[in-house]
């Protein structure tokens, strides 16, 4: 079968909760901010959230996003690892069971999870157990697979472990020499500061399209104003997609700067967010449509998924809602 989007990334269980701005500030992490955490504190997390009604999903954020493609009718594969324990059955049960193409074998030792914070206005703050997500390597990544997509989506998560960043940069270099065409989202500040000078020479010689928001532009940039920050990042991108949270998004292809409008919406969640328009404008370009309307399709996308809680479209789009949403 030939794929619209292979994406590889840090395979995690999402576990999302509702909680009070006291409760999170008992925990004492960075409000809104992603933090790696080993399993003690993860469990201590965990066993804070007692009684709170949880979410779970199989998340991560390239899988969000190749699970997003899938759900808006695109064929998808993913390349990440989880553990052979009841949370990585799950994994891997509901991925397959949303038309995910995934063949990594587990591995022996914990599935990865994400503890998703949610207060309420609605910001979140995560905190993330690798697990045996962070063994993903070479040997992971199928080069004939690569060869059946259109494009290859990389999470930079990924750079953040040695294994994990080897796995992506095959699979890079495995597409560019196959004519398959390479996705790339920073995926935080943080890690821009730490891979400021890899980033920048994948996004010169090997990225086709990258995904950013406003604050990892700036950081990439130095600059601030939205527009010089996507015209900077596109001088050496063939395609940006610079996200502005409810203002919208600047997509920048062909030297045109292309402005996309937020959809006005009530939201209680923002997780997924980024994923989700990444997932609408990698459908888009892939099923046909003109970067404006696929810009069109991930804003309304990514509204969707900030009005209910978790990464996950409570319900798919149909062809014509999605014919409707980009005129």
């Amino acid at each position: 079968m030939n794929y619209d989007v292979y994406g590889v990334g840090n395979a995690l269980v999402d576990i999302q909760a509702q909680v009070s701005e006291a409760t999170l500030g008992g925990l004492a992490f960075p409000k809104g901010s992603m933090t790696l955490v080993d399993e003690a504190t993860q469990t201590k997390v965990l066993g804070s959230l007692a009684g709170v009604p949880i979410h779970r999903c199989a998340g991560g954020s390239a899988a969000n996003t190749i699970i997003g493609v899938a759900d808006l009718g695109g064929k998808t594969a993913y390349a990440g690892k989880v553990g052979a324990d009841e949370i990585g059955r799950f994994c891997l049960d509901e991925m397959r069971r949303l038309g995910v193409a995934i063949e990594v074998p587990p591995a022996t030792g914990q599935t990865g999870t994400c503890v998703i914070l949610i207060t309420p206005d609605a910001q979140r703050t995560m905190l993330t157990h690798l697990g045996v997500s962070a063994t993903l390597g070479p040997a992971d990544i199928d080069a004939n697979e690569i060869r059946k997509a259109k494009y290859v989506y990389i999470e930079g998560y990924l750079f953040a472990g040695s294994s994990t960043r080897d796995a992506a940069l095959l699979a890079i270099a495995l597409a560019k020499s196959q004519g398959v065409k390479v996705a790339f989202t920073v995926s935080d500040p943080f890690l821009i500061d730490q891979y400021r000078e890899e980033f920048w020479g994948l996004i010169r010689t090997q990225v086709d399209l990258l995904f950013c928001n406003l604050e990892e532009a700036r950081s990439l940039t130095g600059m601030r104003d939205p527009i010089e920050c996507a015209r900077e990042i596109h001088r050496h991108a063939e395609n940006v997609a610079l996200t502005l949270g409810a203002d919208g998004s600047i997509v920048m292809h062909e030297g045109t700067a292309i402005p996309i409008e937020g959809v006005p919406v009530q939201a209680i969640d923002t997780t997924g967010a980024g994923d989700m328009y990444a997932a609408g404008l990698l459908y888009g370009v892939t099923a046909g449509l003109s970067w404006r309307k696929a810009g069109h399709l991930a804003s309304h996308a990514a509204a969707r998924i900030v009005t209910q809680m978790g990464a996950r479209l409570a319900d798919r789009l149909t062809p014509a809602e999605i014919e409707w949403l980009v005129e």
